[in-house]
C-alpha cells in the first residue's frame, strides 16, 4: 500500500528548549495512522542551533520520517516547496513547527477526504484560547467558500490532494510568509473541485507564529498577489468584490489602525501608511467600501483623504472597547444547564456604545470628538438588524472551543435621537452533545460570550452581579453519568466542571460560598457540597494555617450535613475552637489559610478567614466589598518573605478581585 499522507512542517532554529516544538514532533510520532501509511518531511532551513541532528537522530530509527537539509533563506516557503516536491502521499498536509497534531488527526482528514472526494479538506483548528471561525459550525462535504465562510480559515493547515496542487501548479511564492499561505490556499479555494470541512474532531492546534514586523513594501507586494490570483480565477462580479473586500478588511485596514498603527514608531507609521495608502488608490475602489464594518469604512475614508493624523486619533479613542457580560440566573432543567444572560458593548469609560436616530436609520457615533462623516458611511441600520449574542464555552487546559444554543433577543431604548442597543438571552448547556454532539471532555469549562452590535464587536467571560446566588448543586448528567458543576472561576467568572477528580476537588470548586457561625467558643466552617455521594463522602479534616506563622496548624474533622434545598445537596461542617490568644488546638488573631484533607490529600480552598482582636472570624470571600482592601499591604510584606507566600497573596488578592460576584450594571 502506497504512502496516504505526507505531512510537510518547514523548520527554522526552534531550539533545543522550544516546547512548542518538541509537542510538534511528538505529535507526528504518535499519530493513529500505521506508520507505514504515512510520512513526515521536515525541511530544515540549515539550522545552526541542534535542530539539524535532533531530527536526523530520529530518522534514523523512524522509517517514515525524513529531514531535508536545505540552504539558509530565512522563508518557510522553500521548504513546503522542495517539500511538496518530494512527497509521495496522495495527499499533504502542511505544518508549522509550532503546530501540533491530535493523535487521530491524519486518519480522521484522510478517510473523510477520501469518503467526500475531496481537493481540499479543511480539519477543525484551535486557535488558542480565540473562538473557532464559523467555517467549523457543521460538517461539511461540499463547502462554499463565501457561504461557509472559508476566508475565515486562511491557513495553510489543510489536507490537499497532491495530484490537484500539481496540476494546478499550486506553490508558495517567496513573500511575507502569512500572505504566502493566503496566496496559496485562496487559489486552492478558487480551482478546487471539492472543498470539504472536518468540522467534528479536533485535528490541529496551532502554535503562535512569533512577531514579525511588518514591511510595508513587501506587504503591500503579498496583497497584490493575493488579488492578482484572484482576477487569474474569478471573473468580475459580486464574488470578486467580496474577495478583494475580505482582503481590504484584512490585509490592509487592521494595519491601519489599533495595536499595529498606535505601537509603531512616528516613521514606520508613515512608511506604512503611505504604502497602504498608495495601495488603495490602486487597487481598491471606493465601491467596496459596501462591504466593510463601519469602523472599517471610517478608517477607508480617512486613508483616501490623505488623513493620517485623524486616523491615528481615530484609533487611540476606539481603545478599551469592551463586552459587558452579566449573569441574571443558572439553574438546572432535565440535565441541561440553564445560563440567563445580559450583555452590551461599552467603551473604556463604561458607559454604553450608543447609535444616532435619523429618521428610520441608525448611525454610528464615532468615538473622535469632531470627526464628522457622511451618512452613506455611518449607517448601520441593516447591521444593527442583524445584531446578536453568541456563547461558547472553552476548557481551561485545553483551549478547545464549542459554541452552544442560545436563544434571545436584542434589545433597543430611545432618548431622544440617542438609541440604546443590549442583548438578553438564554444559553443551554448540554454536556453529552455540546463537544459537536459528543460530549465535552472532563475539566473545567470557562463560559464566554460575545456580542455583534453592528458597529462593534466584543468579547467577555461572564461574570455575576453582585447579589447573584450561584446555585451549587450538582447534576449526573449525561451517558454515561458524569458529574457536573457550575461553579466561579478564579477570575471571578462562571465555570462548568465537567467530572470532578475526586470528592474533594467538588468541594475546592465551590468553595467560595463558605461561611462561618459563632457558638460557644468555637466557629462553626460551612462548606457547600454539590454532590454527596450515596456512601456520604469520604472523612475529611479541615486544616488550617496561620498566615505569618506556618508552624501554628489547627486540624479538626469535617462532617457531612444535609444542604439547603436548591442551593446545594449538602455541607461539610467543621467545628474550629477560637481564643483571643495565640495556642494550640485552636485558632487565634489573625489570616488562617485553609486546606481540605481527604485520604492523605490536601486541596487548597478558595477563601481564608481572618480573626480579629475581638475574636471575630469572617470568612474573606462573601464579606462586603473591600474587606481585604486595608490589610492588602501588610498582607504582601508579610506573605512575600514566607515559603508559598506568594500563592497565599495571589489567593488573598482573588478572594476580593475574582470570587466575589461583580456589581450589577446599569
Amino acid at each position: 500500500m502506497g504512502v496516504k499522507v505526507s505531512v510537510v512542517v518547514p523548520v527554522a532554529e526552534p531550539g533545543p528548549d522550544d516546547d512548542a516544538f518538541d509537542a510538534c514532533v511528538r505529535s507526528l510520532l504518535e499519530q493513529t495512522m500505521p506508520s507505514d501509511e504515512y510520512e513526515v518531511i521536515f525541511a530544515d532551513d540549515r539550522s545552526g542551533d541542534g535542530t539539524r541532528e535532533r531530527l536526523d537522530a530520529v530518522a534514523a530509527v523512524r522509517p517514515n520520517i525524513r529531514v531535508l537539509h536545505l540552504e539558509h533563506t530565512g522563508s518557510p516557503a522553500r521548504g513546503r516547496n522542495v517539500g511538496l516536491a518530494v512527497a509521495r502521499g496522495e495527499y499533504v498536509y502542511l505544518l508549522g513547527q509550532r503546530d501540533r497534531l491530535e493523535r487521530v488527526a491524519l486518519e480522521a482528514m484522510y478517510r473523510t477526504a477520501v469518503e467526500t472526494d475531496a481537493d481540499v479538506l479543511i480539519g477543525r483548528l484551535v486557535h488558542g484560547d480565540s473562538p473557532p471561525p464559523r467555517a467549523f459550525a457543521r460538517n461539511r462535504e461540499r463547502a462554499d467558500v463565501f457561504g461557509d465562510r472559508l476566508l475565515g480559515v486562511p491557513t495553510a493547515h489543510k489536507l490537499f490532494r497532491r495530484a490537484f496542487l500539481d496540476s494546478r501548479e499550486i506553490r508558495f511564492a517567496d513573500i511575507e510568509p502569512e500572505l504566502s499561505e493566503q496566496a496559496f490556499v485562496v487559489k486552492a479555494y478558487l480551482t478546487a473541485k471539492v472543498i470539504a470541512v472536518l468540522a467534528d474532531q479536533i485535528c490541529c492546534h496551532v502554535g503562535p507564529e512569533p512577531d514579525r514586523p511588518v514591511d510595508p513594501r513587501a506587504h503591500a507586494d503579498g496583497i497584490r498577489l493575493i488579488l492578482d490570483t484572484i482576477d487569474a480565477h474569478c471573473d468580475p462580479g459580486e464574488q470578486r468584490e467580496r474577495l478583494y473586500a475580505h482582503w481590504f478588511r484584512t490585509g490592509v485596514l487592521r494595519l491601519l489602525g489599533g495595536r499595529p498603527l498606535l505601537s509603531a514608531r512616528a516613521d514606520q507609521r508613515a512608511a506604512l501608511y503611505a504604502a497602504m495608502r498608495h495601495l488603495i488608490r490602486e487597487r481598491f475602489p471606493e465601491e467596496l467600501d459596501a462591504h466593510l464594518p463601519v469602523h472599517l469604512r471610517a478608517r477607508a475614508v480617512l486613508v483616501r483623504s490623505g488623513e493620517l493624523g485623524r486616523l491615528v486619533a481615530l484609533s487611540e479613542a476606539s481603545r478599551g472597547i469592551s463586552l459587558r457580560a452579566e449573569l441574571r440566573d443558572v439553574r438546572w432543567e432535565d440535565g441541561i444547564l440553564l445560563l440567563d444572560l445580559a450583555v452590551e458593548i461599552v467603551d473604556a469609560g463604561g458607559a454604553p456604545i450608543t447609535f444616532k436616530a435619523e429618521g428610520d436609520r441608525l448611525l454610528w457615533n464615532p468615538p473622535l470628538d469632531g470627526l464628522v462623516l457622511p451618512s452613506r458611511v455611518t449607517d448601520v441600520t441593516e447591521a444593527v438588524d442583524r445584531a446578536r449574542m453568541e456563547v461558547y464555552v472553552r476548557h481551561a487546559d485545553y483551549g478547545l472551543i464549542f459554541f452552544i444554543p442560545v436563544s434571545g433577543e436584542v434589545c433597543r431604548s430611545q432618548e431622544g435621537d440617542t438609541v440604546r442597543l443590549w442583548a438578553v438571552g438564554r444559553a443551554r448547556l448540554d454536556v453529552s452533545t455540546a463537544g459537536l454532539a459528543r460530549p465535552l471532555r472532563p475539566g473545567e469549562w470557562e463560559v464566554h460570550v460575545r456580542m455583534h452590535s453592528g458597529a462593534h464587536h466584543a468579547r467577555a467571560r461572564v461574570a455575576g452581579h453582585r447579589g447573584a446566588q450561584l446555585s451549587c448543586v450538582g447534576v449526573l448528567a449525561g451517558e454515561p453519568r458524569k458529574l457536573i458543576i457550575p461553579c466561579w472561576s478564579e477570575q471571578r467568572e462562571l465555570s462548568v466542571c465537567v467530572e470532578p477528580r475526586s470528592f474533594a476537588e467538588s468541594i475546592v470548586l465551590v468553595s467560595p460560598g463558605a461561611s462561618v457561625t459563632h457558638r460557644d467558643g468555637s466557629v462553626l466552617v460551612v462548606l457547600p457540597v454539590p454532590y454527596v455521594p450515596p456512601s456520604g463522602g469520604p472523612p475529611a479534616e479541615l486544616v488550617l494555617r496561620h498566615l505569618a506563622n506556618r508552624g501554628r496548624v489547627v486540624s479538626v474533622p469535617a462532617l457531612v450535613e444535609p444542604g439547603v434545598p436548591g442551593r446545594f445537596p449538602g455541607q461539610l461542617v467543621a467545628k474550629v475552637p477560637v481564643r483571643r490568644f495565640a495556642g494550640d488546638g485552636h485558632i487565634g488573631p489573625g489570616i488562617w489559610v485553609p486546606r481540605l484533607r481527604v485520604s492523605e490529600k490536601e486541596a487548597d480552598l478558595r477563601f481564608v478567614l481572618e480573626m480579629g482582636r475581638g475574636g471575630r472570624v469572617r470568612v474573606e470571600a462573601g464579606g462586603e466589598p473591600g474587606t481585604l482592601s486595608p490589610k492588602r499591604s501588610v498582607l504582601a510584606r508579610v506573605a512575600t518573605h514566607l515559603p508559598g507566600g506568594r500563592h497565599l497573596l495571589r489567593l488573598a488578592h482573588a478572594i476580593q478581585e475574582r470570587y466575589l460576584p461583580s456589581a450589577p450594571s446599569s
